[in-house]
């Protein structure tokens, strides 16, 4: 059943404990945007959708999330055109679109040129929806000896951004892949910058398990590389805390982020990929000194919530409590 965020923040926290809801309502700001005055920072509620429709247009205002990240890459852009006059006329907003995984650093020729003609379809679509960004993750390794998430001591040079070692321990395989990754993401983003720039679209590359830029200041480093408007950060908070507090991934991509998601992950380092994704609430994260980091940042702007094990009600007073800085 349905429960709308009014009658949600009305059920108090005896109702709230008894379904093992964190008790994270209580002084809830309204309308999707932070109302704590020690933050200046203001940061604005989304929901993750394939496309927009009348029906989710009506989710989404009875939760109180002004704002949705849309992620089905089949839509054509007549139908995204559709979308972004529904939602001008409802007054929602289209914030980002999710293009997703590339095959930037493929060995083959072919499939690189593939994934970066696809993107730039991907970067009409955003256009189309009106959407200032799209979320690009710029390829990913797998299948090759690597540390753990816990075994990574990164040593590279900012500058080239050639990594020279990975661990204590030695991994040329995945030394050897890092450094083409790297290569071959920046040539095809660079390809993709001028046409960004002539749709007015911002590239925002995401973290995410693909076993690349897997430290902070090494993903900042790549994001800086490319020293233009139209290439930032689109930030994960859960995604890297197995290899360094999400805290941190906030303080050393710092301007550089343009967007971010929200989920939660409990760190287990006796698990093969040392811990797993859990609801909000539930994890290590320590969602606190993220809040405070934002603020430490300067971040104003929308958070995505990527998450699953609530209602998209709860979800909207979780991320209220989130904004407060009371998580």
């Amino acid at each position: 059943m349905n429960i709308k965020r009014r009658d949600f923040i009305l059920a108090g926290a005896t109702a709230l404990a008894a379904a093992g809801l964190p008790r994270m309502v209580r002084g809830a700001c309204g309308a999707g945007s932070c109302c704590a005055p020690a933050f200046k920072t203001v940061l604005k509620k989304a929901l993750i959708r394939p496309r927009l429709t009348p029906e989710v247009v009506k989710a989404l205002k009875d939760n109180g999330y002004p704002g949705v990240e849309l992620q089905d890459k089949k839509v054509t852009e007549a139908e995204a055109r559709v979308a972004r006059r529904l939602a001008e006329d409802e007054g929602v907003r289209i914030h980002s679109f999710m293009g997703g995984w590339f095959e930037f650093n493929a060995k083959d020729p072919a499939k690189r040129r593939e994934a970066i003609d696809a993107a730039k379809h991907n970067l009409y679509t955003a256009a189309a929806y009106g959407a200032p960004v799209i979320l690009i993750v710029p390829g990913r390794v797998g299948g090759i000896k690597m540390p753990k998430p816990s075994e990574f001591k990164l040593a590279f040079d900012p500058q080239t951004l050639t990594l020279a070692r990975a661990a204590d321990a030695d991994y040329p395989e995945y030394v050897q892949a890092q450094n083409d990754a790297t290569k071959y993401a920046q040539d095809a983003v660079w390809e993709l910058v001028p046409l960004a720039a002539e749709l007015g679209v911002v590239i925002g590359l995401e973290n995410v398990w693909n076993n690349l830029w897997v430290k902070p200041d090494f993903a900042a480093a790549f994001i800086r590389s490319f020293k233009v408007a139209t290439v930032k950060a689109y930030l994960d908070l859960g995604n890297h805390e197995r290899y360094a507090p999400s805290a941190e991934w906030v303080d050393a991509l710092s301007d550089q982020i343009v967007k971010l998601h929200i989920k939660d992950f409990k760190v287990d380092r006796t698990l093969e990929r040392e811990g797993t994704f859990v609801r909000i609430g539930d994890g290590t994260i320590d969602f606190k000194a993220v809040r405070r980091a934002i603020e430490r940042v300067g971040y104003s702007g929308w958070v995505s919530i990527e998450s699953s094990g609530w209602t998209d009600a709860e979800h909207s007073a979780i991320m209220d409590r989130f904004f407060a800085g009371t998580l």
